[in-house]
């Protein structure tokens, strides 16, 4: 489970707006149909063959073990409601960490709100329905105001006058007690949103006629003069106390979705845009998304200070497509700090148990949808999510409650959890069927993984056997020695051929081109994770300074040289570049041979087809060699990226009967070619402890970037590769870290033999526990090539640790480097010690020239 689907699962729910469970003896008076339906009569006979209802049989049906038919469900619920100590009722509301309870809604048949504390991890608290309090003080005063004696005594005007301070007085009261959370209207369902201005009300006339007509014709508060006037007093109630207190308790409106009681006409929260004017120091609280009229609602809560906008009750009224769009509509334009959620739960405990259930599904398919798109991080995700389930409506109704994520438990939340695993894989089937829509000439899927020696390893897939695969949540099997290879197949020590882990695609890294690719993680056949899977090492610790607060940005420096090759004896040669003469640093004489600027032309058109954004490109200083630059992307986003860009490259080089290649010294006689690290963070603050942590480990950290023997042939001072000292300096190219601005600094001492996933795990790792420790920077800003610094000069400046030397040497530092070890996983760490000891073992039995065009075939 991913740290956006985690936090949707555990996030603690304050369920601002519910009603009262039915007492037992009141059950069979409510059609259990009207758990998704707001039908009534004859309508609601026809709410089974609606696509809310078929899904909560579905989802009731798996919590229960039985089969999805509503007699069977309904059946075995009503035996689940019969258990003792209200045992369902206490699942049904598992993650609802307090409910604010409308009472006004079933009078005696129910339960009281404060009942429900019995069901919930904190107090429950009322929310008082305004219309019943204005109707219990109408009917008071129009009996005693009937009476013969009292009669001709009251004139309207002292009638109205002591309406009103009752009422005002009521609601004086109920905001200074600490068990009323707020008010709610419903003159949605009684007079419709369009409440018009106080001076333009006739209270007296209305309520002359209501006191002449007598209890008899009284039944309940609908009156086109009454209805608005107690809004009103409400309002200024709330004002008066909050001038007072400084604090206003929220004012509710039914909005939207209800029952043919209302006019839906009028029942768009569009009405409410001059009363929000009106009492601006009101909080007025949408409720319902205001459904059909979410993006009304949205623009509401958008631009007025004290509106806020409620997602509720569309869980589970409506279908799952619909709650999808709900959410997008209100996320348009809503502050997310002005919004929250709400069961509207009533009558059966079921209504709350399906509404927690599928907003958590909506909310992860929607956020995990934003963050695959790259519209939103996964930490601002999950902040989205607190803040919608707990945060605002904690704030809003001042309930001073602390955050404590939910267990997952073993009761119905836990059983829908079993499934999520197959309706992620229904999200990933439709995302690729999105994807092919929008790509329709897609013959094959690559499904590609980095293993530790850096070899981009594949399997491919005809495109309709990867939709009938992804449809049925199936996977490749892959066996447990995939980690455990060498660059020709022979297995290292400690690994074996039996055994499979499941290759597990990453949607988010889908992406277009002459075949569709997908980078993969690996799971063990139960699901579970495996820990030395590569991206997966790198997704758990930017999702541990994701969880902080900390996302990054990563860009990469394509350095590449073009080669050309001959056969000598059988064996391929390479050594000349496709022009020699006049190649130089960002010469325009290295583009001037037609041949090679087709091919780099041919190489940024397959790239940007591939949606690979290039800053820019320019030759580099040894013949053949150029460079491309690619935009900044999320860590993993920005491996997966550079894994297709490099593929792509080396694709069109070979079309055009070149070699490309990313080997750090192909030529021992010109400049080595580097795969340099751009990388920022945000926030910035603490960025020199961020970078401190990357020196405290550099020597370990080495291993990964410098990953071969071949590697440290580039390593060396005055030649632009970073150098041999471990020192930092504001745009020094002598020094393996370069402050560029801010949080922006590239990291020189890597090359493109280099498994980013684990490089960048280790830098970011290190970094991130440099800001937990608040490191400071070991050593002065550089401002010069460290190597021409006298011994005392770079003692000044805290330089006195070089780099290893050999690829042993930074396996030795990586050995003993506990704390980085700790950080990446030691597992990953031993795993990685092994693979390189054996590759270093194969690589030093071959002569200079046989392993150079060894590597140069593979990098």
């Amino acid at each position: 489970m991913d740290a956006l689907t985690k936090a949707v699962h555990t996030t603690p729910i304050i369920d601002h707006h519910a009603h009262n469970l039915l007492l037992p003896s009141q059950e069979a008076n409510h059609s259990f149909l009207s758990i998704t339906s707001e039908a009534t009569g004859t309508a609601l006979e026809h709410a089974t063959s609606t696509l809310a209802h078929t899904r909560a049989i579905k989802q009731l049906s798996e919590i229960l073990g039985c089969e999805s038919e509503l007699e069977t469900v309904q059946s075995l619920v009503q035996k689940k409601r019969k258990a003792p100590n209200y045992t369902w009722a206490r699942k049904c509301f598992e993650g609802i960490e307090c409910a604010l309870i409308d009472d006004g809604l079933d009078g005696e048949e129910v339960y009281p709100y404060h009942w429900h504390d019995s069901l919930t991890k904190s107090k429950c608290k009322r929310i008082i329905r305004i219309e019943t309090l204005a109707e219990d003080i109408l009917r008071r005063h129009i009996a005693i105001n009937r009476s013969p004696e009292k009669e001709a005594d009251i004139s309207i005007s002292e009638f109205q006058r002591l309406v009103e301070d009752e009422f005002s007085a009521a609601i004086q009261r109920a905001s200074e007690d600490p068990e009323v959370a707020g008010f709610k209207s419903v003159i949605c369902y009684r007079t419709g949103l369009a409440i018009p201005h106080l001076n333009d009300i006739n209270a007296s006339e209305a309520l002359q006629s209501l006191r002449e007509a007598g209890l008899e014709s009284f039944t309940r508060l609908k009156n086109e003069s009454l209805n608005p006037y107690f809004v009103h007093l409400t309002a200024k109630s709330i004002e008066r106390f909050a001038s007072k207190s400084q604090y206003s308790k929220p004012l509710q409106f039914h909005t939207g979705l209800g029952d043919n009681d209302l006019s839906l006409k009028l029942a768009s929260p569009s009405h409410l845009q001059i009363f929000a004017e009106t009492y601006p120091t009101v909080p007025i609280v949408l409720l319902h998304a205001g459904y059909p009229f979410t993006k009304e609602a949205g623009y509401l809560a958008n631009v007025y200070a004290n509106v806020y906008l409620d997602v509720g009750e569309i869980f589970p009224a409506i279908s799952h497509d619909g709650q999808d769009k709900v959410i997008r509509e209100a996320l348009e334009l809503c502050p997310t700090t002005k919004l929250m959620w709400s069961s509207d739960g009533h009558r059966f405990p079921e209504t709350f148990l399906l509404a927690v259930i599928q907003i958590r599904e909506v909310m992860v398919k929607v956020l995990q949808d934003y963050v695959y798109s790259q519209k939103l991080e996964t930490s601002q995700a999950i902040t989205i999510v607190e803040d919608i389930f707990f945060n605002t409506a904690n704030r809003l109704y001042r309930l001073d409650l602390a955050f404590t994520p939910v267990a997952l438990g073993t009761g119905p939340r836990a059983k829908t959890l079993e499934s999520t695993s197959e309706r992620a894989g229904a999200e990933n089937h439709a995302i690729f069927m999105s994807f092919l829509e929008k790509n329709q000439f897609t013959k094959y899927v690559r499904l590609q993984w980095l293993d530790y020696t850096a070899s981009l390893r594949v399997r491919i897939l005809p495109v309709r056997h990867a939709i009938n695969m992804f449809r049925d949540h199936k996977s490749i099997g892959i066996t447990k020695a995939v980690f455990g290879l060498l660059q020709n197949d022979a297995i290292c020590r400690g690994f074996s051929p039996i055994g499979e882990y499941q290759l597990h695609p990453c949607f988010d890294s889908l992406r277009k081109g002459a075949y569709a690719t997908m980078q993969c993680e690996f799971r063990e056949d139960n699901g579970k994770e495996v820990a030395i899977c590569p991206r997966t090492v790198l997704r758990k610790v930017v999702e541990k300074a994701d969880a902080q607060g900390r996302t990054f940005l990563v860009g990469f420096e394509l350095e590449v040289i073009f080669m050309k090759w001959t056969v000598i004896e059988g064996e391929f040669v390479y050594g000349h570049a496709p022009v020699d003469q006049g190649h130089a640093w960002s010469s325009a004489r290295a583009l001037q041979d037609q041949s090679i600027l087709d091919t780099l032309e041919e190489v940024l058109e397959a790239l940007e087809k591939s949606d690979i954004d290039v800053l820019q490109f320019h030759p580099e200083s040894a013949p053949g060699q150029y460079e491309f630059v690619v935009g900044p992307l999320p860590p993993l986003q920005a491996v997966d990226t550079l894994l297709v860009a490099r593929d792509i490259i080396c694709t069109v080089a070979m079309k055009n009967s070149l070699k490309a290649t990313f080997t750090p010294k192909p030529n021992p006689q010109h400049a080595g070619t580097g795969a340099h690290i751009h990388l920022s963070m945000s926030p910035a603050q603490k960025y020199e402890s961020f970078y401190a942590g990357v020196l405290k480990h550099l020597e370990a950290i080495t291993a990964f970037t410098y990953s071969n023997i071949t590697s440290f042939e580039r390593l060396g001072d005055s030649v632009w590769s970073g150098g041999t000292w471990i020192a930092w300096g504001t745009q020094n190219r002598e020094t393996p870290l370069r402050k560029v601005e801010g949080s922006h600094w590239e990291v020189k001492c890597v090359d493109g033999l280099a498994n980013n996933y684990l490089a960048l795990a280790a830098i970011i790792g290190a970094g991130f526990q440099g800001i937990l420790d608040e490191e400071d920077l070991p050593m002065q800003d550089c401002l010069t090539d460290p190597a021409l610094l006298s011994s005392e000069e770079r003692k000044a400046l805290g330089i006195h640790r070089k780099f290893p030397t050999s690829i042993k040497e930074a396996l030795k530092y990586l050995r003993e480097d506990s704390q980085l070890r700790e950080i990446i996983g030691d597992a990953v760490a031993d795993t990685y010690l092994v693979v390189k000891e054996a590759e270093n073992e194969m690589l030093e039995d071959m002569t200079p020239e046989k392993r150079k065009s060894w590597l140069i075939e593979r990098y």
